[in-house]
C-alpha cells in the first residue's frame, strides 16, 4: 500500500518541553531537550570518581565558546558582505550577454536572428516564473498542513467526500493534485527514465574507457616509430621527408612571437623543411609585427615565407586551404599544423614524422596538448580535468583499438597525400579539422596519438573566452554529422566502424552527453521538486555523477580537491553546449559564429627569454629604421589600451537557471528530499556564480 500523507485540520498549542528542529539527511526529526540535571555540571577524572565542577571554570568555558560562536559568526558575516559587495559591483558594471559588441562582421560571419537568440533563454525564463508562482502556492499549502511524506498518494483520500476539504484553497489544492498525479506525472516520469537510461549508456561507454586506459598503462601498449637511415645533411641516423609547417593565425599579436620562435628552432634539415606563416589578421599593425618578425627569421637562416590573404574567407579552413594550393607544396609530404599560441619543443618532428616510415596507411600523427596557464584560476584547472580525460583516455584507447580520433586542429602531422584523398580542407563547418579527420578516415586513413609527445599552449583564461570556445566546439559536430551521415552511410568501411561513427561518435559523445546533462540537472530534476509524483532517485543525482567526476579527474590526479567544483561546473556549462548542439543541428544562426579564442600571452614569456638568450643575433638583425616604426605603433596600442577597462559579462541564461534551481531547492525542504536539496543548493549557487561572471578572468 502506498504511504499516506498526513492532514492538518487541527492544530493544537502543545507547550511542554522545549523542541529544536535539526536536520538529518535526508529526513527532519524531533529532538526534545529537557531541563539540565546535576550530571551535567559534574567531570569524571577517573572511573568512579567524580568531583563537583569549578562554577567559574564552567563559567568561562562557556565565554570561550561564546566567543568563538561569535567569532565564526562574524567571519560568516563579512564573507557573506564581501560577496554581497563584490556582486553589487559585477552587477553595476557588467553588460548582459544579450548586449552587442560593434564589431566588423566580415570573413562571411553569419549574423544571428535576435529573436532566435532569446527563444531559448525566453523558455527558461517562463519556467522560472512557472517554479516561483508554485513555490509560493507549495509554501502556503504546507501552512494549510498539506504535508506529504511522500510522493506516492493515496487517490482515494481525495475522492472523499466534499467535508475532506476545507476551504476554498484546500479545494483548489486538492484539484491540483489529481493533475499532477492523472497528468503531469507520467510523461515526466517517461521523460526522467529515458534521460536516465541515456544517462546509464553514456556512463557505460565513460568507464569502458577508462577500462581501455587501464589496460593500455598495464600493458605499456606504445606507439614505436621505425629506425631510419643516416642522412648525411644532418649526421644522424633517422627518417628525414620532406616537412611543411603551418601556422595559422588571425590578430593573435599576443602569441605570435612564442610560436614562430618555437617552429623556427625545431631540429630538422633546413633544406627539407618550409615554415609558411598563414596570416588573416585584419588589424595592419598586427601584420606589420608578424611580417616584421618573419624578416628577422629570414635573416637568421630560417627557411619561412609569410602570407597574408586578400580575401579572407572561409576562417582558418579557408586560411589553410588556400596555402595548400601553393605550387611549391607538391615537393613536400608531410605537414605540420600548429595553431598560434603552440609551442612544439625542438625535436617535435623527430618524435612523430618517424611513426610514418613504412606505415603507408597511416594519414596522421596527433601529438597531446600541455597547458602552461593550468593553475592560473578555477576555470584553467576545471578546464585542464578535462582535456586531460580527452586525450589520455578518450584519444589514446581510441587510437589504439580503432586508429580513430578526431583531430585537435593543431599539434598534429598530416601526410599530405591523405588530405589530398579526403577532399582537402573544406569550409562546410567550424569543425574543420574534425571534418578532415572523418573523410579521411572514410577513406580508410589510420591515425595514431603520442600520449608522450606534449605541444605546450594556453587555455582560456576567462569565461566569456571559453563558453564561445565550447559553443563552437559543440555546434560544429552536429553540422558536421547531418552533412556526412549520408557519406558514412555509403562508405565501405565496416560496420563496426559505422557504428562507431554513427552512435558513439556524433550521437552519444557529441549529440546525447549535452542532451541529458542539461535535460536530467537542469529542467526534470527542478520539475520532480514540483511534481514530487515522478521521482528522480538519489543514485541517479549523486552517486553515479560522482563516480563518474571520479573517472574524469584520473587523468590529472594534483586536482582531486576540485572534483566537486568540476562536477558542478560540468552540469553548468551544459547550458552552453545543449544550446551550441541545438543550433548546429538545426543550423541556427549562431552555429556559424566564429570566434577567435583570446589569448593572454602568458606561454611567450618564460620561454621566449631563453629563445631570446639562446639566439642573440636574432635581436642585432632589426634595422634601426624599423625598430623605431614599430616601438611607435606598440606606444600607440598600450596607449590605447590603457583606456580599456576590464568588465565582466551577466549571463542571463544561466542567471535565470540558478533562480529556478534555488526555487526548486526551497521546494524541496517541503518534502524532506535531502540529498536533491544539497545538489539543488550547491547546483544552483554554481549557476549563480558562473552568470555573474565570477569565474576567471575578465575581459577588456
Amino acid at each position: 500500500m502506498a504511504p499516506s500523507f498526513s492532514w492538518w485540520s487541527n492544530k493544537d498549542t502543545h507547550r511542554g518541553t522545549p523542541v529544536v528542529v535539526k536536520m538529518e539527511n535526508p529526513n527532519w526529526s524531533m529532538v526534545e531537550l529537557e531541563g539540565p540535571s546535576e550530571e551535567d555540571f559534574l567531570i569524571s577524572e577517573s572511573p568512579g570518581r567524580v568531583r563537583g565542577k569549578n562554577a567559574k571554570q564552567f563559567t568561562w568555558v562557556l565565554l570561550l565558546k561564546a566567543h568563538r560562536a561569535a567569532g565564526c559568526l562574524t567571519s560568516l558575516g563579512s564573507a557573506m558582505l564581501g560577496l554581497a559587495s563584490a556582486i553589487r559591483r559585477r552587477v553595476a558594471s557588467g553588460r548582459t550577454d544579450t548586449d552587442t559588441d560593434v564589431e566588423p562582421i566580415g570573413r562571411g560571419r553569419a549574423v544571428e536572428n535576435p529573436a532566435v537568440r532569446s527563444r531559448f533563454y525566453f523558455c527558461i525564463k517562463m519556467f522560472l516564473w512557472l517554479s516561483l508562482i508554485l513555490l509560493g502556492f507549495e509554501v502556503a499549502a504546507y501552512f494549510k498542513g498539506w504535508h506529504f511524506g511522500s510522493p506516492h498518494l493515496q487517490l482515494e483520500y481525495l475522492w472523499a467526500s466534499p467535508m475532506g476539504v476545507k476551504g476554498v484553497f484546500d479545494w483548489v489544492y486538492s484539484k491540483w493534485v489529481l493533475i499532477r498525479v492523472e497528468y503531469l506525472a507520467p510523461p515526466l516520469q517517461f521523460l526522467t527514465s529515458a534521460c536516465i537510461v541515456l544517462f546509464m549508456i553514456q556512463s557505460l561507454d565513460r568507464l569502458i574507457l577508462c577500462l581501455g586506459c587501464f589496460w593500455i598503462r598495464f600493458k605499456k601498449i606504445k606507439p614505436v616509430p621505425k629506425e631510419g637511415a643516416f642522412d648525411p645533411e644532418s649526421g644522424e641516423t633517422g627518417y628525414f621527408p620532406m616537412v611543411l609547417v603551418q601556422i595559422p593565425m588571425c590578430n593573435e599579436k599576443e602569441v605570435y612571437q612564442q610560436s614562430i620562435a618555437a617552429v623556427c628552432n625545431l631540429d630538422w634539415p633546413k633544406s627539407k623543411l618550409l615554415i609558411q606563416i598563414l596570416d588573416d589578421s585584419d588589424d595592419p599593425t598586427t601584420q606589420f609585427l608578424i611580417k616584421e618578425d618573419v624578416h628577422k627569421w629570414q635573416q637568421e637562416g630560417a627557411n619561412i615565407l609569410y602570407r597574408h590573404r586578400v580575401i579572407r574567407d572561409g576562417y582558418k579552413a579557408g586560411n589553410l586551404k588556400s596555402a595548400m594550393n601553393c605550387s611549391y607544396v607538391k615537393d613536400y609530404e608531410f605537414v605540420a599544423i600548429f595553431d598560434a599560441d603552440f609551442q612544439p619543443t625542438p625535436d617535435f618532428l623527430k618524435r612523430t614524422v618517424p611513426h610514418f616510415k613504412d606505415n603507408d596507411d597511416l594519414g596522421l600523427v596527433q601529438a597531446r596538448w600541455s597547458f602552461v596557464n593550468k593553475d592560473e584560476n578555477l576555470l584553467t584547472r576545471l578546464q585542464n580535468i578535462n582535456l586531460s580525460f580527452h586525450f589520455e583516455v578518450e584519444q589514446q584507447v581510441n587510437s589504439v583499438f580503432i586508429n580513430f580520433f578526431g583531430f585537435n586542429g593543431t599539434a598534429g602531422v598530416w601526410r599530405i597525400k591523405a588530405l589530398e584523398e579526403a577532399g582537402g580542407w573544406l569550409e562546410r563547418t567550424t569543425v574543420e579539422d574534425m571534418d578532415i579527420a572523418v573523410r579521411a578516415h572514410l577513406h580508410g586513413w589510420k591515425f595514431i596519438f603520442l600520449n608522450d609527445v606534449e605541444c605546450q599552449c594556453e587555455l582560456p583564461e576567462s569565461y566569456e573566452a571559453y563558453r564561445k570556445q565550447q559553443h563552437r566546439w559543440h555546434s560544429g559536430p552536429m553540422q558536421l554529422f547531418r552533412l556526412c551521415l549520408p557519406d558514412i552511410v555509403k562508405s565501405k568501411i565496416s560496420i563496426g566502424k559505422k557504428f562507431n561513427l554513427i552512435f558513439l561518435f556524433f550521437l552519444l559523445r557529441k549529440l546525447i552527453l549535452p542532451f541529458y546533462s542539461f535535460t536530467l540537472f537542469c529542467i526534470i530534476l527542478p520539475m520532480t521538486m514540483f511534481i514530487p509524483e515522478a521521482e528522480l532517485p538519489a543514485w541517479v543525482v549523486c552517486y553515479i555523477p560522482a563516480t563518474m567526476s571520479f573517472l574524469n579527474i584520473l587523468p590529472a590526479p594534483k586536482a582531486f580537491p576540485f572534483i566537486v567544483p568540476y562536477l558542478l561546473f560540468e552540469n553548468t556549462m551544459s547550458v552552453t553546449k545543449f544550446n551550441a548542439m541545438i543550433s548546429g543541428l538545426f543550423q541556427l544562426g549562431s552555429a556559424y559564429e566564429w570566434v577567435v579564442t583570446k589569448k593572454s600571452g602568458r606561454s611567450s614569456e618564460g620561454d621566449l627569454a631563453s629563445l631570446v638568450e639562446k639566439e642573440p643575433k636574432h635581436q642585432r638583425g632589426v634595422s634601426v629604421p624599423d625598430l623605431v616604426e614599430m616601438k611607435e605603433e606598440i606606444r600607440q596600442q598600450e596607449q590605447r589600451a590603457s583606456r580599456k577597462k576590464k568588465h565582466n559579462r551577466i549571463y542571463t541564461k544561466e542567471l535565470a537557471l540558478a533562480f529556478l534551481l534555488l526555487t526548486a531547492s526551497a521546494r524541496s525542504l517541503l518534502s524532506a528530499q535531502g540529498i536533491h536539496f544539497y545538489f539543488l543548493l550547491f547546483q544552483g549557487i554554481s549557476f549563480l556564480l558562473v552568470g555573474l561572471d565570477l569565474i576567471g578572468e575578465q575581459v577588456e
